[in-house]
C-alpha cells in the first residue's frame, strides 16, 4: 500500500533519480536544495511503496494560496494510480494550512494529467507562452477553489 511522508534534504538523491526519469527538463539539486533550505513556503511529500521512494510531490502554500510545483511517479511504478493519491495528499495538506485556492501549470499537451486534475474540479486558467524550456511548449494553468 502507498504512503506519504514529508520529504527532506536526505531525500535529494532519491527526487533526482525520479527527476530524471520522468522529467525532460528535471530540477537541479541546487533547485530542490534551494526548496529545502530557503523556501519557507515549499512542502514535499514522497510517495513510499514497500519503504521504496516511488514518486514525490511539491506545494508552495502562501498565505491562503496553494501552488502545485512537481508531481512525479516513477515510470516503473505508473498507472496505479499514485499520482492521483499524491494529488489528494497535497490537496489535503493545502486544506490542513488553510490555503482555499489551488493553481498548477501542465503541459498542453498531458492530457492525462489535465483529465486528473479536471476529476478534482481544477477548471482551465490562462496559458502561459513557451513555459517548458526544453522544448517551448505552452502550459495550460488550473486552478481549483477548496473552500
Amino acid at each position: 500500500m502507498i504512503s506519504f511522508r514529508k520529504a527532506g534534504e536526505e531525500d535529494i538523491d532519491a527526487l533526482l533519480q525520479i527527476e530524471h526519469a520522468v522529467f525532460s527538463s528535471p530540477w537541479s539539486r541546487e533547485a530542490f536544495l534551494n526548496e529545502f533550505k530557503i523556501n519557507q513556503y515549499a512542502h514535499y511529500l514522497l510517495a513510499v511503496l514497500d519503504g521504496e521512494i516511488v514518486g514525490y510531490g511539491g506545494v508552495w502554500l502562501v498565505l491562503d494560496e496553494g501552488h502545485v510545483t512537481n508531481i512525479a511517479i516513477h515510470p516503473d511504478f505508473q498507472g496505479n494510480h499514485y499520482g492521483e493519491a499524491l494529488l489528494v495528499a497535497l490537496l489535503d495538506l493545502a486544506k490542513q494550512s488553510g490555503v482555499t485556492a489551488m493553481t498548477l501549470e501542465v503541459r498542453v499537451t498531458n492530457t492525462r494529467a489535465q483529465n486528473l486534475y479536471r476529476k478534482y474540479n481544477f477548471q482551465n486558467g490562462a496559458i502561459r507562452k513557451r513555459y517548458y524550456p526544453d522544448n517551448g511548449e505552452d502550459a495550460l494553468v488550473m486552478w481549483v477553489n477548496l473552500s
